[in-house]
């Protein structure tokens, strides 16, 4: 509910729009309304003058319905009146349910101007967010979506809460931002498609136009984030014209891990041959590690692990001739899906320091296949508590999923432990206690600990609050699906 001070002056700015739009045609309406006295009316107009200018002009117009010369207001005033005032009732409640029920219905009349008089000026500024006089439109819908925190604990408030700390999309948009992607993701996940939509389509329109890419000047995240949205045309529309190897193959294999997510074997099969071509005919090097998962992905587990160590052989043949970067980190993650975790350690150690996402990835697939005190050791030996924190989420999942509840509960105390240390201070921490208390414990005992996460981050350095939104929204969605985002 707002304070004290937003309700007074959301009242006197209510107030003012409404005074603004119903004075001109009281003043012209004569001997009926003068029940207002000339020193009244003088004063709402000097309080309302910016208004008043507004609401002549919307007056001329009227919604084309009634006639303004006889000083009649149009139905696009009256409803707009009508639902200011509906806005200061709700904000002289401390009802939160009537707050919510009065805002709502407000809400429901600015809709109405907008479908039914879409030619009137108050139509125009509506939809464009343009202030209404004083009344500001775009802070009032920010209002209504905060109302889904009437619910402090709902997974619905989490994702409100973390869209407010994103930083804003620049527009022109010319990158394909993964943390507003990652909102649209969790917004579809979690039943709000309307909202996904939203946020989806700025970023479809750019890649069609050519004005969001990475580096290389290819799109590298659109179509993935469709891909776990359920648009697999378009996802495959999007990445069948990017001809760099790396983003078509990623793009490919994460359509293809979408699509097994959903059961669709026979597209997984397609996309995982689709991939396997591509890389051959293009000569893609590093990403056959990629094609490697995928292959594994639609059961070809003979095609993968051939692909596999031939791609291993030929990595460690050139890491000898040239010295240089030994493997790409993709290889690690496949090693650890094929079951080869000596050699997915060995990769590990060698790649980690720049991608650390491979650490929980290769330690939860080794200890989902039984190498859980192999990868647990590893995990102790992290340095980064944000990335051990999430490894240590990964091995109680794993454990729980291999009906092994006491390595699961030795690794809560472990996280425990880190989250304790950390004084409630590392969001990103909090948030794997809270995926990690949905794998063990099968309850909602893990909002508490979201929520900590969430308000330690609006408490957190901008630096923090930047990076944050993206690894929170992750993990939010892998505790209500059981699937993760992509890596």
């Amino acid at each position: 509910m707002a304070s004290a001070l937003s309700r007074v002056l959301a009242t006197l700015r209510t107030a003012t729009v409404a005074a603004a739009l119903i004075l001109p045609a009281a003043v012209v309406a004569g001997p009926v309304s003068a029940q207002v006295t000339g020193a009244q009316v003088t004063g709402a107009q000097d309080k309302a003058a910016a208004g008043a200018a507004m609401a002549g002009a919307v007056t001329e117009d009227g919604g084309g319905a009634d006639n303004p010369t006889a000083g009649t207001p149009g139905p696009a005033n009256r409803l707009f009146v009508q639902a200011l005032q509906l806005i200061r009732q709700a904000d002289n409640t401390f009802d939160v349910a009537e707050e919510s029920r009065l805002l709502k219905e407000a809400d429901k009349l600015f809709n109405e101007i907008v479908t039914k008089f879409p030619d009137s000026p108050l139509a125009v500024q509506l939809v464009t967010n343009q202030f209404v006089g004083d009344f500001d439109f775009y802070e009032f819908r920010s209002r209504i979506r905060a109302l889904v925190c009437n619910d402090a604990l709902s997974s619905l408030c989490f994702l409100h809460r973390v869209g407010e700390m994103l930083p804003p999309v620049e527009t022109p948009i010319n990158a394909a931002r993964w943390d507003w992607l990652s909102l649209a993701v969790a917004y579809q996940q979690l039943g709000d498609s309307g909202r996904a939509k939203e946020i989806m389509a700025p970023f479809v329109s750019a890649v069609r136009r050519g004005g969001a890419a990475d580096s290389s000047g290819q799109d590298l995240f659109v179509a993935r984030a469709l891909s776990l949205m359920g648009q697999t045309p378009l996802a495959l529309d999007i990445t069948r014209q990017i001809n760099d190897c790396s983003t078509r193959i990623y793009n490919l294999a994460d359509i293809a891990k979408a699509a097994s997510w959903r059961g669709d074997a026979a597209l997984t099969n397609a996309l995982a041959d689709e991939a396997k071509s591509y890389a051959s005919s293009h000569n893609c090097a590093w990403e056959l590690g990629l094609v490697a998962q995928t292959l594994l992905r639609a059961g070809k587990e003979a095609q993968a692990r051939t692909l596999f160590l031939n791609t291993v052989e030929t990595q460690f043949s050139k890491f000898k001739e040239t010295l240089g970067d030994c493997c790409p980190p993709e290889l690690a993650v496949a090693a650890a899906d094929i079951g080869e975790p000596k050699l997915a350690l060995g990769l590990l150690s060698t790649v980690q320091d720049e991608n650390p996402w491979t650490i929980p990835a290769v330690l939860g697939r080794l200890a989902k296949r039984g190498e859980t005190g192999m990868a647990v050791a590893y995990a102790e030996q992290v340095a980064d508590i944000d990335t051990r924190g999430e490894a240590f989420a990964e091995l109680i999942e794993a454990a729980m999923k291999r009906g092994e509840p006491a390595a699961a509960n030795d690794l809560m105390h472990r996280l425990n432990k880190l989250v304790d240390d950390a004084a409630g201070r590392r969001p990103g921490l909090l948030a794997q206690r809270a995926k990690a208390e949905k794998a063990f414990y099968n309850d909602d005992r893990w909002r508490r600990s979201f929520q900590q996460a969430i308000n330690a981050a609006e408490k957190a350095s901008n630096f923090v609050r930047r990076d944050i939104g993206a690894p929170l929204l992750a993990a939010l969605v892998r505790i209500e699906t059981g699937l993760p985002m992509l890596d």
